[in-house]
């Protein structure tokens, strides 16, 4: 039965307990009562919400001077964040914290309600107030007492930002207790948040989350300290504290609870579809100056808008410092097993990463400027080579591929990669002695193929990459080259080409890169020319493949019989690194969330000549003479549950991907001829006709069999005036559109469900952005 509103004492007993814990509050308040209150009787579930914000929004006016005041807000906070996800999943409840309840004037309703606010907005004002409040999550800078305490509404929260760093230089004192208060208080919005859980995905960007608009909007006065707490305090963290071994065992780390938050938070905070709108960024030639107000207006969200705007290189440097020491700190080995901690937010920090790339242009220049971007590359490899076989992990594969795709679109990011690896991050891949352009072939060779099956759209966008640093790359290794010239064979089979409408562009990928690495690169390549020379049966293959249909029956019956994708038997890969472990596959059980489909490489890319100077042109669509016909169809992604998975192998996947509408797609010769024709062969063929007999001649002289003699040879060789005119270098730029920006939404919530299992916030609630799965 309903209970009055105005029965205090029923209504105190909520939060007027002594210390509760948010984990009490999810035990003692069960999903099945919350479910039975919100159907049965829906006026109390209202009264509820509405006196817990109310007792929150007074915690906020009196600046919770008392400990009694400070414990009923922390209680009505955990509650809320209990309650709303049940709000939200209720389509008829949705719009309850929107409306404005009646009669809520303060002193009995004779106010006009016309002017109350929307229970979130008082909601999400007074949180905001609550995390600038002296002596609950603030430091006080008033030494007296209690009388003259500071009042909330006349305090300059910019003075009391979280943490150094991004426009802030004063490290406050940790202080746990601030830290564990700013922690729940965050979680609480993270929940508000989370309504966009409970929608299905659209592809319609413009439907904004209604929470996170106001939040960052200019009603929120402390959107400039908060924005820049949270950014401080997770690019601040060092999770290995002094450096004394094991002292996250002995100690409590209040600040990893609070940094995971905020992380959270942040990228919530910055779900933001740039291809809709001007960029808000500069293009990154100008620098910024005192008349920074002439730029174009950014876009209303404040925190996308204050991200993209800052310039300053210490805060760059910080930002970016910070970034890599988080991501490096899975990787670190340390003598002593579980000596140092391990950070879990990596998903978060790449997703973070990669709205500061996006959102701010000199971002992007500043980290491709040195070779501290391989301080970002490396952790990326690392995570991408250790999920590969997870099927748990393919949103992460997926980021991570993402990320390097947007690098790859500037020059820079391939001359970085000449730098020497000497690092020795163990590593689950052969030893080799090289660059790190080497641990990224090698490494995108082993996804390719000894990854699990989900990974197959993401082939195309690890080639793009390669061949957008190609042109660059001053000297290959032994290991690298040979994997490369693995990957063209395999690709080349004919079964292979016959048996999917776009599984010859990864051959076109692989020849472009051979291609610009001999026209722009040939002086230190030999090991890249000797590996073709070997492999040149390959080549000739590709330029003699047979178009007539019963060719091309006899090469789809040539199937082999193994599931495996791509025999690895003549791929000689040496032993793996010292103290790595095999990438494994999920454990069974575990739980993952589904992902959109990711649009295909003609979607996320646009292509860009790069001229004699070295500056870059975008083609249009039409221009690109060089690429093979037919655009492909968005392979088949996480997006749909797949049945029987297992019985599927590899090939019919890429196959049934492609299967059109109209029934099932088979190769016809004209097909076959369509781009068979546009192979780009003419240079590599040449080489082979000027080189292949000087080496035969070599081996026949000196009775050879030694590779070091005629890697001599062709290091001393040149091909000046003997292959055709170099061709124009292509690079194909990663640019935003609305289908990355809904799959980044359902990644960034899948995971942040995920990660929230102490209490499980989500958990057992009718979400609709994606589906909980079982490995």
């Amino acid at each position: 039965q309903p209970v009055e509103a105005t029965d205090d004492a029923f209504w105190d007993q909520f939060w007027a307990d002594t210390a509760t814990s948010v984990q009490d509050v999810f035990a003692l308040v069960p999903a099945a009562e919350i479910r039975a209150v919100r159907e049965e009787s829906p006026s109390n579930l209202a009264t509820l919400c509405y006196k817990a914000v109310e007792k929150l929004v007074q915690g906020a006016e009196s600046g919770c001077h008392t400990e009694k005041e400070r414990q009923i807000v922390l209680n009505c906070c955990r509650l809320l964040t209990r309650i709303l996800p049940y709000i939200f999943e209720d389509p008829d409840w949705r719009g309850f914290f929107w409306s404005t309840v009646p009669g809520a004037g303060r002193g009995g309703g004779d106010e006009d309600d016309e002017n109350a606010r929307p229970l979130a907005e008082s909601l999400l004002l007074a949180v905001t107030d609550l995390l600038f409040c002296p002596d609950f999550t603030v430091q006080s800078h008033r030494r007296s007492t209690v009388d003259t305490a500071e009042d909330i509404h006349s305090i300059d929260s910019c003075e009391y930002i979280w943490e150094a760093g991004v426009g802030f230089a004063h490290s406050p004192q940790p202080n746990y207790i601030h830290d564990l208060n700013r922690t729940e208080l965050l979680k609480l919005l993270l929940t508000c948040f989370s309504e966009a859980m409970y929608l299905p995905p659209s592809s319609d960007s413009s439907n904004t989350n209604p929470w996170v608009q106001f939040f960052c909007s200019t009603e929120n006065r402390h959107a400039l300290p908060l924005f820049t707490s949270l950014l401080n305090v997770v690019c601040a963290y060092d999770p290995v504290g002094y450096g004394i071994p094991y002292n996250h065992l002995l100690f409590s780390d209040y600040r990893e609870p609070l940094v995971e938050e905020a992380a959270q938070v942040l990228i919530v905070t910055l779900d933001y579809d740039s291809s809709t709108s001007s960029s808000p960024t500069v293009d990154g030639t100008t620098t910024g100056t005192a008349m920074d107000d002439v730029d174009p207006p950014g876009p209303d969200n404040l925190f996308v808008n204050y991200l993209s705007r800052i310039h300053r290189e210490e805060d760059f440097q910080f930002i970016l410092k910070g970034v890599a020491r988080l991501l490096s700190n899975p990787l670190v080995q340390t003598y002593l097993p579980n000596s140092a901690k391990k950070i879990q937010f990596h998903q978060e920090l790449l997703v973070l990463f990669w709205k500061l790339c996006d959102f701010n242009k000199k971002f992007l220049f500043f980290v491709l400027k040195s070779s501290d971007v391989l301080d970002i590359l490396v952790p990326i490899l690392y995570f991408l080579n250790d999920a590969r076989a997870d099927q748990s992990r393919v949103g992460l594969m997926h980021i991570g591929v993402f990320i390097l795709l947007l690098l790859s679109g500037e020059r820079n990011f391939g001359v970085r990669l000449n730098k020497p690896y000497s690092v020795r991050v163990p590593m689950d891949i052969p030893v080799f002695t090289g660059t790190h352009a080497d641990l990224l072939i090698i490494v995108f060779h082993k996804i390719i193929t000894s990854g699990h099956q989900r990974l197959q759209p993401l082939f195309d966008c690890l080639l793009t990459i390669v061949v957008n640093v190609s042109p660059y790359l001053k000297s290959l290794s032994m290991v690298a080259a040979n994997k490369l010239l693995h990957l063209l064979e395999a690709f080349s089979t004919t079964w292979f080409l016959f048996s999917a409408v776009q599984n010859h562009h990864l051959v076109f990928f692989l020849l472009e890169v051979f291609n610009n690495i001999i026209q722009y690169q040939f002086d230190g390549n030999s090991n890249l020319v000797y590996a073709v020379i070997r492999k040149r049966n390959v080549f000739h293959q590709l330029a003699n493949l047979p178009t007539d249909s019963q060719s091309i029956q006899k090469g789809l019956q040539r199937k082999k019989k193994t599931p495996e994708p791509i025999s690895r038997t003549n791929s000689q890969d040496g032993a793996s690194m010292e103290g790595s472990r095999p990438a494994a596959p999920a454990e069974p059980g575990t739980l993952k969330t589904s992902l959109v489909a990711t649009p295909g490489i003609d979607k996320l890319t646009e292509k860009s000549q790069v001229s004699e100077d070295g500056t870059m042109r975008s083609l249009e669509p039409e221009a690109s003479q060089l690429s093979p016909e037919g655009n492909p169809p968005a392979a088949l992604s996480d997006g749909e549950p797949w049945s029987g998975e297992s019985s599927h192998s590899w090939r019919d996947r890429r196959r049934l991907s492609s299967a059109s509408s109209s029934g099932q797609w088979t190769p016809t010769p004209d097909w076959v001829m369509s781009w068979k024709s546009k192979l780009p062969l003419q240079t590599i063929m040449r080489l082979l006709q000027v080189l292949v007999p000087q080496v035969e001649k070599i081996c026949i002289d000196k009775g050879l069999t030694d590779e070091s003699e005629i890697l001599k040879f062709l290091q001393h060789g040149t091909l000046v005036g003997l292959l055709p005119v170099p061709h124009p270098i292509l690079i194909r730029k990663y640019q935003a559109n609305s289908g990355t920006a809904m799959w980044f939404r359902t990644y960034m919530w899948g995971v942040i469900y995920l990660r929230n299992v102490d209490p499980p916030i989500w958990y057992d609630t009718d979400v609709k952005l994606f589906e909980i799965q079982r490995v």
